[in-house]
């Protein structure tokens, strides 16, 4: 029983984590409508950012975790504005070539100023603690605590707020939001700032307890994209859902059979729950 909460807690902390990178990528896609396959390595730069600003400047882990949120919420808008929108009218094919070159660029950027090497974040909350004859990280408990707060906020901010349901205009129907007046370049670049400072938030609440790598994002964001396609393409709910089904899937199999096929639960769970409903949990069919 031990053994299964344990699981279960480390299966909401990845869960807590995958939601937020896949909720992000999910938001662009509802908006783009184009998959950006950079995603995952913009949640690695985040992590090096927030190492960054840790370790070369200086400042405490809350401080450095702001600041990263920020920086990479500005790359991701950059981003957009020179990679994706001069794209926009083109073939999707386009689109897809230049983010796997984005994705390849900024994995090489990482490789020529932090070098191959795995480095890792000073743990800033390295209580243990024993709850219920399981063990509970203080920085874990932040991850999942973190990421209901932000999902939260993020679920407020769309629904309650002018800018929320503008975003989510343009999703439903880019053609008829630029017909009433609606600035759609201005909401895909506040869409990819939002996207990205989600990845930043992602990366610095697990960088302190694992190690960062140039590689790191490639599988992210081949999870995120998985996640996506579980919980319904462009679904919010879908992928807030699909990531916490993906941590505890990942945890429960790599705990009572081996954590070295962990990712490999991930491709197995999208294909048999893919079989059983084509279009995602949350997915309709179009039609």
């Amino acid at each position: 029983m031990e053994l299964f909460l344990q699981q279960v807690f480390n299966g909401i902390m990845f869960g807590s984590t995958y939601a937020i990178v896949a909720l992000g990528l999910t938001l662009v896609m509802g908006i783009l409508n184009i998959p950006n396959f950079a995603h995952g390595h913009l949640y690695m730069l985040g992590g090096y950012i927030t190492y960054f600003f840790m370790s070369n400047i200086g400042l405490g882990y809350w401080g450095a975790l702001l600041l990263s949120v920020i920086v990479l919420g500005l790359i991701g808008a950059v981003m957009e504005r020179i990679v994706y929108r001069p794209l926009s009218d083109g073939p999707h094919i386009n689109a897809f070539i230049a983010a796997i070159g984005a994705l390849l660029f900024l994995e090489s950027l990482a490789l020529v100023v932090w070098g191959p090497q795995g480095l890792r974040i000073a743990n800033p909350h390295p209580q243990i603690y024993n709850v219920m004859g399981i063990t509970v990280g203080l920085q874990r408990l932040i991850v999942i605590v973190g990421a209901a707060a932000l999902i939260v906020l993020l679920h407020l901010f769309l629904k309650k707020t002018l800018m929320g349901t503008t975003i989510e205009a343009v999703a439903q129907n880019r053609e008829g939001a630029m017909l009433n007046g609606i600035n759609v370049n201005r909401v895909s670049a506040i869409t990819f700032f939002i996207s990205s400072a989600t990845a930043a938030v992602a990366a610095s609440f697990l960088s302190p307890i694992f190690m960062l790598s140039p590689a790191m994002g490639a599988i992210l964001g081949m999870k995120a994209f998985i996640i996506v396609i579980l919980g319904g393409m462009g679904s919010i709910p879908g992928a807030i859902l699909g990531g916490y089904i993906l941590g505890l899937i990942e945890a429960l199999g790599g705990g009572y059979i081996s954590a070295e096929y962990k990712d490999v639960f991930a491709f197995g769970a999208l294909i048999v729950i893919l079989s059983i409903k084509p279009t995602g949990i949350f997915g309709k069919r179009e039609g």
